[in-house]
């Protein structure tokens, strides 16, 4: 197995992507007549920005909002709030028809590779079919194309006319990494796609988007719910908790420092190699208690502190704004606001 490969800070270039406070809420429906009752609050005002060949993470609990905030990027759901711009143009109102000049720069690739691949359709055709929607090219260029990439993501050109079904989940894997580039877009939402994998095939993927990413030019938004995974990918990290974002960073200061009881706690959760040198060794862990709230009725002020050790009365009655409590490290917690409080306990990684 392929070793995991660190990822090289990248230049500050311009931005591909800007989001601005975005929200998505899903109606609840009840009674006879199904009248809205309530509102799911997926997505929770979010704002952040994405540089031209940056990797960024977004970690989190299952119902955190990560897979529903990268669909509504992609206007694969539509926004209750806010903007989406994508290189300069803004997205967020654009109808299907106006959609469609974008759609080949902005790809997805899903977490299950074999529930997002036809099984009746061969690897040529489901690769191919991407050119037949979005290009106006010849066969025999698709066909050229569909070849080249094919042999990229590291298949062979007798592959192509296999079925789904006759791949390990790796390879199928490899074939949705295809399909997602062969209209060679700017930008790639990869909503967990490696968590479905075995352990031994998970870095050799990786190590293969990395590659591609240099090679191509990609920018990526990489969700996952491993931080290990998160680490190795990611320029910077976004930690999402109810819809809202909790915590920004880089990487590194991320993981050696962070800001955030609710990312600690996901560090304290989970063996996370290669901390530094310097970290504390004993420590009381962060454990998180109880279960995530209600995304219909979560609580007031911060989301955070019906399970946060460190809740004072102001957390119930404010919501902490997004503030940069170190150069571009950003952290929603009254705990960094000015407020004199036992910010002793909450003992960091240094």
């Amino acid at each position: 197995m392929k070793v995991l490969e660190e990822v090289k800070p990248k230049v500050a270039t311009k931005n591909l992507l800007e989001i601005r406070n975005l929200k998505k809420y899903f109606p609840i429906k009840g009674g006879v007549i199904q009248r809205t009752t309530g509102h799911v609050k997926a997505v929770d005002d979010i704002s952040f920005d994405i540089q031209e060949g940056e990797t960024l993470g977004i970690v989190g609990e299952s119902g955190s909002g990560k897979s529903t905030l990268g669909r509504v990027i992609l206007r694969l759901l539509s926004a209750t709030d806010g903007t989406i711009t994508f290189d300069g143009n803004n997205l967020t109102h654009l109808k299907e028809r106006e959609l469609r000049n974008y759609r080949k720069d902005m790809q997805i690739i899903f977490q299950d590779p074999f529930s997002s691949l036809n099984s009746k359709m061969n690897v040529y055709e489901l690769i191919e079919e991407a050119l037949v929607i979005q290009t106006k090219l010849a066969k025999p260029e698709r066909k050229k194309k569909v070849e080249a990439i094919v042999e990229k993501v590291g298949l062979r050109i007798e592959d192509l006319q296999k079925y789904p079904h006759e791949f390990s989940g790796g390879q199928r894997q490899r074939i949705s990494i295809a399909r997602a580039l062969v209209n060679n877009p700017k930008f790639v939402v990869c909503d967990e796609p490696v968590s479905a994998l075995d352990v031994s095939i998970q870095a050799q993927v990786l190590n293969l988007m990395m590659d591609l990413q240099d090679e191509l030019g990609l920018t990526y938004l990489f969700i996952a719910h491993d931080l290990s995974v998160v680490k190795h990918i990611s320029d910077r990290i976004i930690v999402m908790y109810l819809g809202r974002v909790a915590e920004i960073a880089p990487k590194n200061n991320l993981y050696d420092n962070p800001k955030h009881p609710y990312t600690q706690a996901l560090l304290d959760s989970v063996s996370v190699v290669d901390r530094g040198e310097n970290r504390v060794p004993e420590r009381e862990k962060i454990v998180l208690k109880g279960t995530m709230p209600s995304p219909a009725n979560p609580p007031s002020g911060c989301a955070f502190r019906t399970r946060c050790p460190f809740a004072f009365d102001r957390c119930s009655q404010e919501r902490p704004e997004l503030t940069e409590v170190e150069p571009g490290h950003f952290a929603a917690c009254h705990l960094h606001t000015g407020v004199k409080d036992p910010v002793s306990k909450l003992v960091q990684y240094s």
